[in-house]
C-alpha cells in the first residue's frame, strides 16, 4: 500500500506528523490547522489505509496496522524522529507510536484520545453496528472521500472497517501510559466523546496534576477547549496552533 502524504512548511528542525480521524482525511481534519503550523515548521500529513487518497487493501483497519504504515512512510522519507499530532483515531495511532516505538517520537499531541473504551461516555457506541454508509451521504467526510479516493465507490467498505475498529478499540494499561517517554499534550473538547475525567486520569498517569509552583512544570500538559464538540476540536485552529507551537518548541527533557 502506498500511503498518501503531503509535505508542507520549512525543512529545518524536527517535523510534526499529522494523523487524521476515522472517516476523515487531511482536509476535514487539518484544513484549518495545517497551514498555521506550517508557518514555522515542516508538517507531514498522512492519509491512512482506505482514507482520502490512500487506497484500501485486503486487511482489517487497525491502529497497529496504521502505526506500522506510518513508520514505513517515515523510513521512506528518511525521518528518524518526528513529533506527532493525532486527532481521534489518529490520536490512538499516535499513542501506539509513542508506547511501542518511543525512539521514533519526539513529542506527542493527542486530541480526543482514550486509552481504554471506558474512557468514552457510556453508551456512546451503542448502535454503531447499525450505521450505514448512506447515513453519512452529504457529510463533509463523504464529500471529501468522493473528491479524493482512488475508488469513490469504496466508501461502504471504509464504513464497514471503521465499524469493526470501533467494536474492537485498542487498549493500553495504566502502566503503559505511565511509562510513555514522549512529553505529551492532551487536548479535549469540553463536549467531546471522551469523558473529561478520563483525560484527567491519563494526565495524572503522565505526571500531570501537580502544584507546578512547588514541583516545577511536568512534561505532560492538558488543554480542555470550551464549547467544543468532538468534531469541532481540530477546527479550533486559532486556539490550537499557538498552544501546539509553544509545546513543540520546548526543549526535550530526555
Amino acid at each position: 500500500m502506498e500511503i498518501y502524504h503531503e509535505d508542507h512548511g520549512t525543512a529545518g528542525g524536527r517535523p510534526v506528523l499529522l494523523i487524521h480521524g476515522a472517516l476523515s482525511g487531511i482536509g476535514t481534519s487539518f484544513g484549518a490547522l495545517l497551514p498555521l503550523l506550517a508557518r514555522t515548521r515542516r508538517v507531514i500529513a498522512v492519509e491512512l489505509q482506505a482514507h482520502g487518497h490512500t487506497p484500501d487493501i485486503d486487511r482489517p483497519l487497525t491502529v497497529e496496522h496504521c502505526a506500522a504504515d506510518v513508520l514505513e512512510l517515515l523510513d521512506r522519507l528518511g525521518v528518524a524522529t518526528a513529533d506527532v499530532l493525532g486527532w481521534s483515531m489518529g490520536a490512538a495511532v499516535a499513542l501506539r507510536l509513542g508506547t511501542d516505538h518511543p525512539g521514533r517520537v519526539g513529542r506527542l499531541v493527542l486530541a480526543s484520545v482514550s486509552f481504554h473504551p471506558g474512557g468514552l461516555h457510556p453508551g456512546l457506541l451503542d448502535g454503531i453496528q447499525d450505521l450505514r454508509p448512506e447515513h453519512l451521504h452529504g457529510s463533509e467526510f463523504h464529500e471529501e472521500y468522493l473528491r479524493t479516493a482512488p475508488d469513490p465507490a469504496g466508501f461502504p467498505a471504509l464504513v464497514a472497517k471503521v465499524k469493526e475498529l470501533d467494536a474492537n478499540l485498542p487498549v493500553w494499561t495504566a502502566a503503559q501510559i505511565r511509562t510513555l517517554a514522549a512529553p505529551t499534550l492532551l487536548v479535549l473538547g469540553d463536549a467531546d466523546i471522551v469523558r473529561p475525567e478520563h483525560a484527567v486520569e491519563m494526565f495524572r498517569l503522565l505526571g500531570g496534576g501537580v502544584a507546578g509552583d512547588l514541583t516545577g512544570l511536568p512534561a505532560a500538559r492538558l488543554a480542555i477547549l470550551p464549547g467544543t464538540t468532538h468534531t469541532a476540536v481540530p477546527q479550533r485552529a486559532a486556539w490550537l496552533a499557538p498552544m501546539v507551537d509553544e509545546f513543540l518548541d520546548q526543549p526535550d527533557p530526555r
